[in-house]
Parts: structure tokens; sequence; C-alpha cells
């Protein structure tokens, strides 16, 4: 699976899902206490605004070997880190929203330009300065379309508006939740869920 074409394909859904949301609808409830409008900045922040700068800074070390043990490091800090690290969050999703203005896809759309201009310039195994440490691009770049196909279906649910996801990005994304379930030693209890043998636990997540 390419991963370069997956990441193209998840942002160009997304580009298309922003450009027929209804304008009336931006500020309504989007995920927990975001609106859709939050949503969107969050997405763009972390999926598109922050490709180039990774993409151009590189790390002297290789310290996170997968695209799975970057989601699998937030569930290992300290309660104190993740609550410093949601509230920034909320706080750059907020501002990243106000930005796009009453016209989000046509910010999105320059986002997405920059990125992918970004990414043709990077080599698979150069070696990116990630928020969880030194990445290879091939292993960093999956957790930006996993964000984008994750937070595009929630603009979607929250919109009422459908996505057309590309098979293949949904097919990384799903094999990713997998892989970071294994990591986190829910390999077996995600597995059975998927065959049939068990269910989840209530309110379940690998992120």
């Amino acid at each position: 699976m390419d991963y370069r074409r997956t990441y193209r394909s998840a942002a160009i859904a997304f580009a298309d899902l922003v450009s027929r949301i209804p304008p009336g609808r931006l500020d309504t409830p989007g995920l927990g206490e975001w609106t859709l409008r939050d949503l969107l900045g969050h997405t763009v922040s972390s999926a598109l605004r922050q490709v180039p700068t990774v993409l151009a800074d590189r790390a002297p070390t290789l310290l996170v070997p997968g695209p799975e043990f970057y989601f699998a490091l937030v569930r290992s800090a300290s309660d104190e880190m993740v609550a410093a690290v949601r509230k920034a969050s909320t706080d750059d999703a907020r501002i990243t929203g106000a930005a796009l203005g009453d016209q989000p896809a046509t910010a999105v759309s320059g986002y997405i330009g920059q990125a992918t201009a970004a990414l043709a310039g990077a080599g698979d195994d150069d070696v990116v300065a990630t928020p969880a440490g030194g990445m290879r691009v091939r292993d960093w770049l999956p957790t930006r379309t996993f964000e984008l196909v994750v937070h595009g279906r929630d603009v979607a649910t929250a919109a009422g508006v459908p996505i057309d996801l590309d098979p293949d990005a949904l097919a990384e994304t799903a094999a990713l939740a997998a892989r970071v379930a294994v990591a986190l030693g829910d390999g077996e209890t995600v597995l059975g869920a998927l065959t049939g043998r068990d269910t989840l636990p209530a309110g379940y997540s690998m992120i």
C-alpha cells in the first residue's frame, strides 16, 4: 500500500467533504466540547498544516520505529501531560478553526497543496522531528492519514454530510488502529471482537 497515495486520497476526500458543509453548521456541536469549526481546526492543524514543518525538520536519532508506537506513546504519558496536551490541542483547534473563516474549503485546499508539495520533496527514510520524537517519513505520514480519516468521519457525522473515503485509506487506518491495539497489549481483545468471538469493553478506544 502506497502511504503517499493514501494520504493524498484522504486529504482530497476531506477537502471534498468540507466543501459540502452548509455554512450554518460550522458553529454547531462537533465532537465532545468542540464545535464543528473547532473539529475542522484540529483536523487541519494536525493532519495538514504541520506536515511541511515536520518534513522540513530533520531529527538526529530515530526514536519511534513505527506509526503504532506514535499513538501508543500517548497512552503511556502521565495524566498531567495528557491534560496539558489536550488543553493545548483545544486552544489550537479553536484558533485554527476561527482562522478558517466562513469559507473553510478554500483554506483547506491551500493547506493540502502545501502539504503534498512538501511530501514530494521528502524521502521515505528521512528521519524527521515529530512531537513524539524522530520518525521515518514513511512511518509518520500514516499517522496523519489516520487523523484525516478518523476526524473526516467525525466531521461528516457532525455536519450530516457523507464522506467518500478511498478503500485503501480506510484499510491503512483500520490496520494501524489494530497495530496500536497490539502495541498496547489489547491485540487479542480486538481480534476477538473483529471475528465475533468476543466484544470490546464498554467505551474501549485505542487512542
